[in-house]
């Protein structure tokens, strides 16, 4: 809730425009992107650090779905703010339409897992890809996947696949080129047409989002099955979407752009939005998933989570409970601490990290093959004491800063050649005269 204050804008060209300098760091983003998954790969290929082919796609999965939750959360954005007609939103929302852009061209970098198809090797990350070997290396565990293989099977597989970026990319197209043309026009029916496209995209959105994490993450165990996880993953949506929409707006007023545009009443409410998303929501989906698995005691739903609480992973399930909720809630509760653009940039920095080690954790571990084969958690606890993470290995930090490092310079080049602002957006008057009550 707002009202109106005397707020003056200054839209000349340097202050609605990139600084050059942002142009200097986009360099250094693609070569963070080059050397990063280049090296990366050069590990997974030579096995150093003791990288075997199961972690080198593991980790790559993790880094390339950790730029896409980027991206996905900022088209989140966009949408909503058209579906609520939002107002106060319309002096921030550049950044997130350039972030969400990139879902453009982000398939590219699912065309490895392609290779690793036609080569074959596809069950190094989904073992469902070859039900041949599944049931000679494991019939249990094939018996419980073999009635889900009208949806698990690689053409039906890489349909979907085509569908959700084909979705991701003429969505975030539509918003973005619409806002731009905005831009010149002024065309008040611009807004609009978007107005009236963004709730057919929410659904869109929401499916898409949903099953993407079914198909690529919930499936790598294969067995195992949550209605919920969807919402987890959107949860991962928003928190990586805010972050970096904060740190990007953050960075601009830094270089002293949107200087009379972004206020701390912006940033307050970009606060809540993560606080309310990426800290709040994903808390109450991460119980609800856990408690009703826990209370239903069904055999096929408990090993995912038991893979997660023996050795290494017990402490991953804590550092997730205090690093994703509880330090960041109490962090960020106060309203000084997200209107200040400082603290609120290193609540992002922090929830982007541990996006990453919510990742890492949905989908490094492996259920162990002989897990009903125990008598209690206690046999289980005692076999697998000494499960380690490898969270340490250079390859998975190699792998997702090259990731992030595609996705800045994407990013960087999309606000080059736009204003930083939709700045004849019906709205924009209204955004630059926000201030929260």
């Amino acid at each position: 809730m707002g009202h109106a204050s005397t707020h003056a804008a200054d839209l000349g060209t340097q202050n609605i425009q990139l600084p050059a300098m942002a142009l200097g760091f986009r360099k250094i983003a693609l070569a963070v992107a080059v050397v990063g998954l280049g090296g990366g790969a050069a590990v997974g290929y030579t096995g150093a650090f003791g990288t075997d082919p199961g972690h080198f796609w593991r980790a790559y999965l993790i880094a390339f779905l950790f730029g896409l939750t980027m991206c996905l959360g900022g088209l989140f954005f966009v949408f909503v703010q058209h579906l609520t007609r939002a107002g106060w939103s319309v002096a921030v929302r550049r950044p997130a339409e350039a972030l969400a852009a990139n879902l453009r061209w982000i398939w590219i970098l699912f065309v490895p897992f392609a290779v690793l198809w036609m080569m074959g090797k596809a069950n190094t990350l989904w073992v469902w890809a070859d039900m041949n070997a599944l049931r000679a290396e494991n019939p249990v565990e094939a018996g419980l996947i073999d009635p889900k293989t009208a949806f698990l099977n690689p053409t039906f597989f890489w349909i979907r696949a085509v569908a959700y970026f084909a979705i991701w990319a003429v969505l975030s197209s539509f918003f973005f080129r619409s806002s731009v043309s905005q831009d010149e026009s002024g065309d008040i029916k611009i807004s609009e047409r978007m107005q009236k496209f963004a709730a057919p995209t929410a659904i869109l959105f929401g499916l898409s989002v949903t099953f993407a994490a079914f198909d690529w993450i919930m499936s790598l165990s294969p067995a195992w099955f949550s209605t919920m996880f969807g919402v987890y993953f959107f949860c991962g949506c928003a928190t990586a979407g805010f972050a970096t929409m904060i740190l990007i707006t953050v960075r601009l007023t830094q270089l002293g752009a949107l200087k009379g545009i972004v206020s701390r009443e912006h940033f307050q409410d970009m606060g809540k939005l993560m606080w309310a998303f990426g800290i709040v929501f994903w808390a109450y989906i991460g119980f609800s998933q856990y408690m009703l698995i826990w209370y239903a005691n069904v055999p096929e739903e408990t090993g995912w989570f038991l893979a997660r609480q023996v050795g290494g992973w017990g402490f991953f399930s804590f550092a997730l409970l205090f690093g994703h909720f509880v330090f960041p809630f109490l962090g960020l509760i106060s309203k000084w601490m997200k209107r200040a653009p400082l603290t609120l940039a290193l609540g992002a920095v922090w929830m982007l990290c541990f996006h990453y080690v919510d990742l890492y954790w949905l989908i490094m571990p492996e259920i162990p093959h002989d897990i009903g084969e125990m008598k209690n958690y206690g046999e289980l606890a005692t076999k697998y004491a000494d499960t380690a993470t490898h969270f340490t290995n250079p390859v998975n930090f190699m792998l997702v800063l090259g990731v992030v490092g595609a996705v800045v310079a994407g990013t960087i080049g999309t606000l080059s050649r736009v204003a930083l602002v939709p700045k004849k957006d019906p709205r924009f008057a209204e955004s630059l005269r926000f201030e929260n009550m």
